[in-house]
């Protein structure tokens, strides 16, 4: 529970636990412009190695993360390939053209977060000087808006070897890399090793209470460091932040296992409430989308309204389509009295 609500609009709003305060108020920083905080170094150190790569980058945010890692990858005028449903496309404001002078080639997004190897390698660009250079595939890990659904060990090294084949680079959004790992029963890097790049949040499920951070071999990470200058993201003494990090790291990835369970459990009540429907075999980890039955009356934002005043927080992606996401501050008992809200909403008359 956070605020006196059962919240499940999004694992974003996690609050610190009681061990990263405590590492916050005794970090060791300093200067990370200068390269003076230990805590940042080694944090990013650590997850370097949890995604298999060589060099780690902190950045405040995935979205900054994002950007900087195009940055990086592409020149002005470039082309990047990604999901039309994916976070970079639909949720980044725009931020590779806005920033970055690229340009986005948006290929279908399969109902299991897929992108199709086959659609994959037909929009790539010919060498015609007509058209932009295609220059990166981005894949989202999990894919958000296919409903959490982790994406295998074998599809991402099949992108890998597609994008290098191409003499491609290949990014990987892995805002929930970790919430994958536990779903399949991988360690991370056995889905981010063979990418050029991963960027992976420690805000959301790992409950930290800030920051990303992007991940390659170390010559990327060096020019990395210099786009995420001119974004606005050199820190200073940010090992306040970064010893939060290192906690969600060390205690939070491996109970990642309850909040899917919770989604489930979830998930599982909502499709024996009348008035709504669920996709039981899309929920994989911790997100839960819904929708209201057909002869429901009202709308999702007065079921928004009516759940709020019972206590529970849940967001309407669509006037009758819900995303509820579990996470480390709702509980099985919290799940449970949620789903009794549910159950009243539909015969309140208030």
């Amino acid at each position: 529970m956070i605020n006196g609500y059962i919240d499940f609009r999004s694992d974003t709003v996690t609050h610190p636990t009681p061990a990263m305060r405590r590492a916050m108020a005794e970090a060791e920083v300093g200067d990370d412009v200068w390269g003076d905080d230990r805590t940042v170094k080694r944090l990013e150190q650590m997850s370097a190695e949890r995604m298999g790569h060589e060099a780690g980058l902190f950045v405040a945010s995935g979205t900054m993360g994002n950007i900087v890692a195009l940055l990086t990858h592409c020149r002005r005028g470039e082309e990047v390939i990604a999901g039309d449903r994916s976070h970079i496309v639909t949720e980044e404001q725009g931020g590779m053209a806005a920033l970055g002078g690229l340009m986005a080639h948006p290929i279908s997004t399969r109902p299991d977060g897929r992108l199709d190897l086959e659609d994959i390698q037909g929009a790539l660009r010919g060498d015609d000087p007509h058209w932009a250079r295609t220059r990166l595939i981005c894949i989202e890990n999990t894919q958000n808006q296919a409903g959490g659904i982790p994406l295998d060990p074998n599809y991402m090294r099949s992108v890998a070897a597609l994008a290098r084949r191409n003499g491609l680079k290949l990014h990987v959004d892995g805002a929930r890399i970790f919430n994958a790992a536990v779903a399949l029963g991988v360690p991370a890097d056995a889905l981010t090793r063979d990418a050029d790049s991963v960027m992976f949040c420690l805000s959301k499920g790992l409950s930290a209470p800030i920051g990303s951070v992007l991940c390659g071999s170390k010559e990327f990470i060096a020019e990395a460091y210099r786009s995420r200058k001119v974004v606005g993201g050199a820190m200073r003494q940010v090992g306040v932040l970064a010893a939060a990090g290192i906690v969600a790291l060390e205690t939070m990835v491996d109970r990642l296992a309850e909040d899917h369970a919770n989604a489930r459990r979830l998930a599982e009540g909502l499709s024996d409430t009348p008035g709504f429907e669920v996709e039981l075999e899309r929920v994989r980890t911790n997100m839960v989308y819904f929708d209201l039955a057909s002869d429901v009356s009202i709308d999702g934002q007065e079921v928004e309204r009516r759940m709020a005043s019972r206590g529970v927080r849940v967001a309407a992606v669509s006037p009758r389509r819900f995303r509820a996401v579990t996470h480390a501050w709702v509980t099985a008992d919290e799940v449970d009295r949620a789903l009794l809200a549910f159950r009243a909403v539909l015969t309140d008359r208030s």
